[in-house]
């Protein structure tokens, strides 16, 4: 794809335009300090539908464990975040608080890295990219597709949750990482990545994997591919968020939460390119509102949500938006 094309792109110019809104008139003080976090929280959640959408959108994989891989990179940025407060912490030690509750006495080895934020950046690329490598080379080359894909991803989410529980892990347990007070160009990489040969032939994998692979290509290396490249971007949505809450626990890795993913890319239109940011920042912002007014109501309307969008509107909000462009065209056309 031309560069030129990348800055034709409207979609491009208004996320970029809302990206650098928000803290700019944070800094303003036109908008308070706590909206500019919520709104920091929502596009780093766009960043983990965005890794959705590659591999469900784009390539026809179902993954429901991508907020594993969210949370690796949020646990990497968070115990950055928690060794650089040094000693401020309730206990006055140079070790993170959850540490000294569990009588550990001095920082174990694994962690010692982040203490450098080039090296917890670094690490919290590069881990959820081995685990997915690993786990994606053993599946793909099996020959696993489908649900049974899906429930394997799922109850490897599971196993991950029920680790990073246990307090024997050193990481936190079920208390998390606490104490501890880019979008547009991401989606550019994308949209020039997918009008490349690699990017055509992943959505070939979507639409005829055995077509393609009967052609001779090593489908399970592509698939492999965008899997390790779909955890390294929820990854940095993981990294992005942490600064924003202050907390990573294992309940924003739990399958519930993967669905609820899965969910924002189908409500804002899988197999887009901005499909999936609009759908996390919509449905995250429903969440916000009915919480606060019908708290018992979310997990009703989460589903009513998926089912209706499935059934009614299975091209999502994007899908739904270019139809009536669409129809507005031809209309003033005849």
């Amino acid at each position: 794809m031309n560069p030129k094309d990348l800055l034709r792109s409207r979609d491009l110019w208004i996320l970029l335009a809302v990206g650098l809104a928000v803290p700019l008139l944070g800094a303003t003080g036109i908008v308070g300090a706590n909206a500019v976090q919520l709104w920091g929280r929502y596009l780093a959640f766009a960043l983990a539908a965005v890794g959705v959408n590659l591999m469900w959108g784009y390539t026809g994989i179902l993954p429901l464990c991508q907020a594993f891989f969210f949370c690796l990179g949020g646990y990497a940025m968070g115990m950055h975040m928690l060794l650089r407060t040094g000693t401020q912490g309730v206990y006055g030690q140079d070790i993170p608080d959850f540490m000294v509750w569990n009588g550990i006495k001095e920082l174990p080895l694994f962690w010692k890295p982040f203490r450098s934020l080039p090296v917890a950046v670094l690490l919290g690329l590069a881990v959820p990219a081995g685990v997915a490598a690993v786990f994606g080379v053993a599946a793909f080359r099996s020959r696993i597709r489908g649900v049974y894909f899906s429930i394997i991803t799922q109850a490897f989410a599971l196993a991950m949750w029920l680790l990073f529980l246990r307090n024997e892990t050193r990481l936190g347990g079920t208390n998390g990482l606490t104490d501890f007070k880019t979008l547009a160009g991401m989606l550019a990489g994308m949209k020039w990545g997918l009008a490349t040969k690699l990017g055509r032939v992943l959505v070939a994998v979507r639409d005829s994997e055995f077509r393609l692979r009967f052609t001779g290509y090593p489908v399970w290396r592509y698939k492999s591919f965008v899997f390790v490249l779909g955890a390294v971007v929820a990854a940095a949505g993981g990294m992005l968020y942490v600064p924003q809450t202050g907390i990573v626990t294992p309940g924003r890795m739990t399958v519930q939460a993967s669905i609820e993913m899965v969910v924002w890319t189908a409500v804002g239109g899988r197999g887009t390119l901005v499909g999936p940011v609009v759908g996390a920042v919509a449905v995250n912002l429903l969440y916000s509102w009915l919480t606060g007014a019908f708290p018992q109501s979310w997990l009703y309307v989460l589903g009513a949500l998926f089912l209706s969008t499935v059934l009614v509107f299975p091209d999502g909000i994007a899908g739904l938006v270019a139809r009536l462009r669409r129809r507005s065209v031809a209309g003033g056309g005849s």
